[in-house]
């Protein structure tokens, strides 16, 4: 069997002009990056302003498991579908971090015969977004210290600095630090500490800014500090706004690539989704609903995280409204679910499946609560038997949810016309009411408590006293009418990663609390989630090679 850069590499791509031009396009509308990946120009965004929006359909799934669910690949695959079935459809996908990629999880460019490509650009530098966001984060940190430095006039607590440096690499040494050390010119000594770049304040606010007049007031409204008096000290009372926006300006621009059949995608920004909000960019999604009849975007992680804050963050601040979800699972996960250690999920277990399948009825559950149609969708593996297929189908229709079998790993587009028509159907037939879960009037505490016990099932939160005190202080600066982040580890729907399927009669503990001004949103840290992760004990990084000819190896 070939492996996903295999698949990837042997492929035939088109020309970038050729794809776009499927959407009307010229070169006058892109800035090419080589022949097969190119960025949106300003002038060809703003001129999709008038044209109507196509339907919106959200890909997400059920928790992740080391079995694997495949919610790129589907969104990827159900893209292809629409086009085998005559229908124009435009992908709006996150990019894939450096971190996972050389740690555990590998890259996000989908797999098998549903992927967007080229594979390996995507996976590694792509068109220097990330590095650009990088580099802007990195700057205000920089000025930061550089200000206390010079004087201070701005009387920075250096107790109370919360800005913190990030690089796109799982490196777990530099969680915590000491900067300054040295002579006194080298800066003042205090601690520091990195996040990955996907969870940093800035990737956030990339994939919230509507414009480059959004993104400089959301820039400029970062708090990096608090001085003596307790007050915030924002990015723009460092003057660096300016010279970040410089730095952003062209990773403002979302990305054109294609996939295997050469279905357009938009591939923009990156957000994890256990410790941000998750989402590709408010940018790449609102041009994808003009430039196409159909936008397939995709939320990271479990519909307990992605889902969660692409509704009640991502359409609360931009104003969309998804017309269908899509909810991906695998017989595997499932009964990984059910207690299957991973060694053994290839044989029928309907006993394991059915104690496991309580992780998808409570996402079903949970999407329904935002009263957008939902199609259930199995990500199919050649182990899966018809008794497992028809217990998860019968088990949907029971519970008022279209369902519909994916094939697109194997097959590509053809795979997926199933779950394509199924979705058609629906967006046809069942008319979406979104709704937001909480309203912006609640308290903190109040979203929290709600996110938690109507999304996690959590009988209650038990919030830490220092979170206590920052909700309390945050709400005094007039932060109270934000939307809440939750940072949780993505394997369970409590903060205890290690309980699967769908655990009841837990208590949700928030240990921290802090603004994301610019973004526009407060984070909430729960259990003992990281924002910056660590590599595991055999790197995916060990596997990944070049030979004499250029040719990556290991890459998936």
């Amino acid at each position: 069997m070939k492996s996903d850069i295999e698949i990837a590499q042997e492929a035939v791509l088109e020309p970038i002009v050729n794809v776009a031009g499927q959407l009307g396009m010229t070169q006058d509308d892109l800035e090419s990056y080589g022949k097969y990946k190119a960025k949106l120009t300003e002038e060809y965004l703003e001129g999709l302003k008038g044209r109507p929006d196509g339907k919106l359909i959200l890909v997400t799934a059920i928790n992740p498991t080391p079995a694997g669910e495949g919610k790129t690949t589907v969104s990827v695959g159900l893209g292809q579908a629409f086009g085998k079935l005559g229908k124009k459809a435009v992908i709006a996908l996150r990019e894939p971090s450096l971190g996972p990629c050389f740690g555990i999880k590998g890259g996000a460019a989908g797999g098998g015969h549903a992927q967007v490509v080229p594979m390996e650009d995507l996976n590694l530098h792509f068109t220097g977004d990330f590095h650009a966001v990088t580099s802007a984060n990195n700057l205000l940190a920089a000025l930061l210290d550089n200000h206390i430095h010079q004087g201070n006039a701005l009387q920075i607590d250096t107790r109370q600095i919360v800005w913190k440096r990030c690089e796109d690499m799982n490196d777990r040494a530099l969680r915590n630090i000491v900067v300054g050390l040295g002579n006194k010119t080298d800066g003042f000594v205090r601690e520091d500490h990195f996040v990955i770049t996907v969870a940093s304040e800035i990737m956030a606010i990339l994939c919230l800014a509507e414009d480059m007049q959004d993104l400089k007031e959301r820039l400029g409204r970062i708090i990096v500090a608090y001085n003596y008096a307790g007050e915030p000290v924002t990015a723009a009372d460092l003057q660096a706004v300016g010279a970040m926006a410089a730095l952003l300006k062209d990773a403002m621009k979302p990305n054109l690539i294609q996939t295997l059949e050469h279905t357009p995608a938009l591939v923009h920004g990156g957000p994890f989704a256990n410790i941000a909000h998750g989402c590709n960019s408010v940018r790449a999604t609102k041009a994808a609903l003009k430039m196409a009849d159909y936008c397939i975007t995709e939320a990271g992680f479990g519909a307990d995280l992605g889902a969660e804050k692409f509704f009640d963050i991502k359409c609360r601040m931009a104003g969309l409204a998804p017309d269908a979800v899509v909810l991906v699972a695998t017989v595997r996960a499932l009964k990984y679910n059910g207690g299957v250690p991973r060694a053994e999920l290839d044989r029928e277990d309907l006993k394991a499946l059915e104690k496991g399948i309580v992780n998808l009825e409570k996402h079903m559950e949970n999407l329904q609560k935002y009263d957008v149609p939902v199609v259930v969708t199995l990500n199919s593996f050649a182990t899966d038997t018809e008794a497992e297929v028809e217990y998860v189908r019968k088990f949907c229709s029971q519970r008022g949810c279209e369902f519909a079998l994916s094939r697109v790993w194997e097959k590509g587009g053809e795979g997926g016309t199933d779950l394509a028509r199924k979705v058609l159907e629906t967006l046809e037939n069942r008319e979406s009411h979104f709704h937001v879960l909480y309203d912006d009037a609640a308290s903190l505490e109040e979203k929290i408590v709600t996110v938690a016990r109507d999304i996690y099932g959590a009988a209650g939160v038990n919030f830490s006293a220092a979170a206590k005190r920052q909700l309390q202080k945050l709400t005094e600066l007039g932060f109270g009418r934000l939307p809440v982040c939750m940072a949780k580890n993505q394997y369970s729907l409590s903060d205890d990663p290690t309980l699967l399927g769908r655990p009841e009669r837990f208590e949700l503990n928030v240990r921290e609390a802090y603004v994301s001004a610019g973004a526009g949103f407060v984070v909430a840290l729960t259990g003992d989630v990281m924002i910056m992760p660590g590599l595991p004990k055999q790197p995916a990084a060990y596997r990944i090679d070049v030979n004499d000819n250029g040719v990556i190896t290991g890459l998936f």
